[in-house]
């Protein structure tokens, strides 16, 4: 019986380590966003993010390693000590080699992980030195971007909906003519039906792509000074290993350095109100060349050839660019 309750273990124990092998988090899916049914954390282009997906697999070893241990230990109870296989029980209650190990086992343990987790926390603040510094701040509900050591400019940036795809895909008049007399529940789901398949066809992603995204040079160095202007959000870039309280009154700091070029996706992750999901995130990292051509045409506050740049440098040709056909006057006003 103990033979077989053993090679159970050990086959447990294999079926577990190859699922860990292949699992989301160590096969990098869905780098930049999030993919259908994954499990696991989006990969990693950044030191920080690195660390923490090498911490989580490596605390879930050890948490499975546990539970198998005492899943074995409570078999051989069940099986070797119960009544039927053991009718006369041991007298005695104490065994002081084993209370030894079950407390200093578990504090080597702890030990060990407290080890690797202070350092995650020490490469999370060291703040090396900037090669480039953004400001974000938070409203209700858009995110609006600036760049201080590039003359300060700012980028606004506003969930892109079905409504603007399929304005941009019909024009103004075509799309009132066929959607104008819709409302309420009946509109949005007219609008989503039709909208859905134009989004990967200009290479967007529901609810997460922008109409102005952000740009930063791959393998630079950037600090992100982040705050709000009327409640909490949360800056958050999965891929980046970021998230951000953005705090009225304050300004909170963290770094990145992402060493993949493409687009990364990010969220508010704080409840904020009532469009709280639609304040998403979109960073394209960029070479040098293309960053500084970026900065130039958001400076001249040319947002279509901003686009045009950015897509250009992360994206195929073939891909159409997504652009405006007519900016809603609040769009208009940010911007």
């Amino acid at each position: 019986m103990i033979k077989r309750i053993w090679s159970f273990c050990i086959w447990a124990i294999t079926l577990v380590m190859v699922g860990l092998a292949t699992s989301p988090a160590s096969a990098e899916p869905g780098i930049g966003q999030p993919m259908p049914k994954q499990m696991g954390l989006q990969g990693a282009v950044t030191p920080v993010m690195e660390e923490i997906v090498w911490f989580h697999d490596m605390v879930n070893v050890i948490i499975i390693a546990i539970t198998i241990f005492v899943m074995i230990l409570l078999l051989i109870v069940i099986f070797r000590y119960g009544e039927s296989a053991n009718p006369t029980p041991a007298n005695f209650s104490h065994n002081t080699t084993i209370e030894v190990l079950w407390t200093v086992g578990p504090i080597l343990i702890l030990v060990f992980i407290g080890i690797y987790s202070f350092r995650l926390l020490f490469l999370q603040y060291e703040y090396p030195p900037p090669d480039l510094t953004i400001k974000a701040t938070g409203n209700a509900w858009y995110w609006e971007h600036n760049y201080p050591d590039q003359g300060n400019f700012k980028v606004t940036s506003t969930m892109v909906r079905d409504e603007d795809v399929l304005r941009a895909k019909l024009g103004d008049d075509a799309f009132d003519k066929k959607y104008g007399a819709l409302e309420g529940l009946a509109r949005i789901k007219a609008l989503y039906a039709d909208a859905k398949p134009l989004y990967a066809e200009r290479g967007l992603v529901r609810q997460l792509s922008v109409d102005n995204e952000i740009a930063i040079p791959v393998n630079k160095v950037v600090h992100l000074l982040v705050t709000s202007n009327d409640v909490i959000h949360a800056w958050t870039i999965p891929s980046f290993g970021s998230k951000l309280d953005a705090v009225p009154g304050r300004t909170a700091a963290t770094w990145f350095k992402a060493t993949k070029t493409g687009i990364y996706y990010g969220q508010c992750s704080v409840l904020c109100g009532r469009d709280h999901a639609s304040m998403p995130i979109a960073i394209r990292v960029v070479e040098q060349a293309a960053f500084d051509k970026w900065v130039a045409a958001a400076k001249a506050r040319k947002w279509d050839d901003a686009r045009k740049i950015l897509q250009a440098a992360t994206t195929p040709s073939k891909q159409p660019v997504f652009a405006l056909v007519r900016p809603s006057k609040e769009q208009s006003a940010k911007q």
